[in-house]
């Protein structure tokens, strides 16, 4: 299945998008309420509520209000080798709060004060039951589903201190959606995942490249802190970054990102200055 939060009459509403409609269901007022509800699957598949065609339609953030957003750095073989660095032995960990969540098709905000914005293509895993101290081989059955998402960077804050925080989570700066592939349709995690700008391929890469992948990350973030229902876990990016070209290249007003992962869905943000 594949599910989305949209926003319609002014609300919000989770939905099933099936071929050439999408299904209201009822009970939510977003995905991630769904997802806090123990028959989620069921209810998303037995749903009849109201239709809406595809053509147009608005969507929210994939999960409004996540209780957490934890991402990975330097978790792509290729990107890795590319910033000099070696493989890591556990993955590096930061946070976003949930005000740099946008929609699939919302424009990033693009500040004055950063002058490097920087795009990076991630795979999103979407928590669907709570995780505390599991196992890998257990972890796949705390996993929703995935989803894209695009780790947009403001690099000259990034590098400003040691830690990533500050130049990770500027507000509006992180599409996420359209919708979840739920985990049971995922084809086994092998796809090509690529970034273009203005048209011109900037990433591509398989997500068969992640050094840690989605079971080893939910398994080794549960044994620091529960992962909940809704909770997003941004799994890396692969090389191909701006900052590390030559000369670097960096986000413009006007810029068109284009996040498209092959079997999961694509992302089409341009960039407004603010």
């Amino acid at each position: 299945m594949k599910l989305a939060t949209i926003r319609s009459g002014g609300a919000t509403t989770p939905v099933r998008i099936d071929d050439d409609h999408a299904v209201e269901i009822s009970g939510a007022g977003d995905l991630g309420q769904l997802l806090g509800q123990p028959d989620w699957r069921q209810r998303a598949a037995a749903a009849s509520g109201a239709n809406h065609d595809l053509a147009g339609l608005e969507y929210e953030v994939l999960v409004p209000r996540p209780d957490k957003i934890v991402c990975v750095g330097l978790n792509y073989r290729n990107h890795i080798l590319e910033m000099g660095r070696e493989l890591p032995e556990y993955p590096t960990l930061f946070a976003k709060y949930r005000c740099a969540l946008i929609g699939a098709y919302d424009d990033i905000a693009l500040p004055g004060i950063t002058k490097q914005l920087d795009w990076e293509a991630e795979l999103a895993v979407i928590i669907g039951a709570p995780a505390r101290n599991v196992s890998e081989a257990d972890a796949p059955a705390a996993i929703a589903g995935y989803s894209v998402l695009n780790d947009v960077t403001a690099r000259d804050w990034q590098s400003r201190t040691l830690q990533w925080l500050q130049g990770k989570t500027f507000e509006g700066s992180t599409p996420v959606g359209p919708w979840m592939v739920t985990s049971d349709e995922a084809d086994g995690l092998s796809g090509e995942i690529a970034c273009d700008v203005n048209g011109q391929n900037m990433q591509r890469s398989d997500i068969g490249d992640l050094v840690f992948g989605p079971a080893a990350l939910v398994s080794y973030i549960s044994s620091v802190v529960t992962l909940l229902p809704g909770d997003v876990i941004a799994s890396g990016t692969p090389g191909g970054v701006g900052s590390a070209r030559k000369p670097p290249v960096f986000l413009a007003d006007g810029d068109v990102v284009t996040t498209r992962i092959a079997g999961v869905g694509e992302c089409r943000n341009v960039c407004r200055r603010t």
